[in-house]
């Protein structure tokens, strides 16, 4: 029988994903302990849990909430991410299997079909499978300081639909990204996988930062909505 803290956690946790919750959002204990049908008590250890993750933030005499980035924020985290998922793209490239690089390569096949242009782009599929992607590389890299470390700073996308943001010479720029990790990968080149790895969330920052200092701009082509 799943536990009311772990329920109520996987509630908070997806609503904050899928913007019920957006950035800036109060999470008042009583209203998520109505809207969950359960006590004050596991909504309190959700909370802290989603605290670890960086999907909340409490606030002393003001209770929680859901972070509301700032390009400061979002400079520092992708800096940190830069040199994470760098450092497991180094080591996932002389222990990744042929399976895992096959994988990898059909994810990339995936991500181009979904990412085409027309009405079968499908944004949210991309960023499904751009998961996967990341968690075939940081399984392989077989550290988990490294990716308990990654874990704490990996949510912010997921919140903010990154993919969603982006222009088609941004997604064209994802997709090359991939498709030359999974090959630096499938040599088994760990300083040019760390390079493009370095390079791609480089990319992704860029656009975030693009995206959150100039929201109103009308000649910036990508979409800011954080929902």
């Amino acid at each position: 029988m799943v536990r009311a803290v772990d329920r109520v956690y996987t509630r908070l946790r997806a609503d904050i994903l899928d913007g019920v919750h957006p950035p800036g959002a109060r999470l008042g204990e009583a209203e998520l302990a109505e809207a969950t049908g359960s006590s004050r008590t596991p909504v309190r250890e959700a909370l802290r849990r989603l605290e670890v993750e960086g999907l909340v933030e409490v606030l002393p005499h003001r209770g929680a909430r859901v972070p509301d980035w700032t390009p400061e924020d979002l400079e520092e985290i992708y800096d940190l991410r830069m040199l994470l998922e760098g450092a497991a793209a180094r080591r996932a490239a002389t222990r990744v299997t042929a399976s895992d690089a096959d994988r990898m390569d059909e994810l990339c096949r995936l991500m181009d079909e979904a990412v085409e242009p027309g009405a079968g782009q499908d944004l949210d599929r991309v960023a499904e499978l751009n998961a996967e992607f990341h968690d075939v590389i940081r399984a392989a890299a077989a550290s988990g300081r490294l990716v308990s470390m990654l874990n704490a700073v990996v949510q912010l996308p997921l919140v903010m639909r990154t993919f969603h943001r982006y222009s088609p010479a941004d997604l064209a720029r994802s997709s090359a990204h991939h498709r030359e990790l999974a090959a630096a990968l499938r040599a088994h080149d760990g300083t040019w996988a760390e390079s493009v790895m370095r390079a791609h969330v480089l990319a992704a920052k860029a656009v975030l930062l693009r995206a959150a200092r100039t929201p109103d701009d009308p000649n910036d082509h990508t979409e800011t909505r954080t929902g």
